[in-house]
């Protein structure tokens, strides 16, 4: 796959992180302050796929609980009875 043309782009950064830039590439970490910027883009991307793959397991199981029945109402000292009972059976 051809990697697409660059564009250029002016961003503001504060002085901590133009430091934290410049000190990566000084150390020889990165080439370019581009690649400290890039880098950075796709940990954001990552995480943000990961973010939309949680939310979705989320609702998932939101909607496996609405359609699994109604609710109970269960006092402290019974639900804890039965999560030791349940444990006691599992071994």
């Amino acid at each position: 796959m051809k990697p697409s043309p660059m564009k250029t782009l002016t961003v503001s950064l504060s002085e901590h992180q133009v430091e934290q830039l410049q000190s990566a590439v000084q150390s020889g970490l990165y080439a370019s302050n581009s690649e400290v910027v890039r880098d950075a883009l796709r940990l954001w991307e990552q995480r943000e796929e990961l973010r939309k793959l949680e939310l979705a397991r989320l609702k998932r199981a939101y909607e496996e609980g609405l359609a699994s029945g109604e609710g109970r109402s269960v006092d402290a000292d019974t639900l804890l009875s039965e999560l030791k009972a349940e444990a006691r059976s599992r071994g």
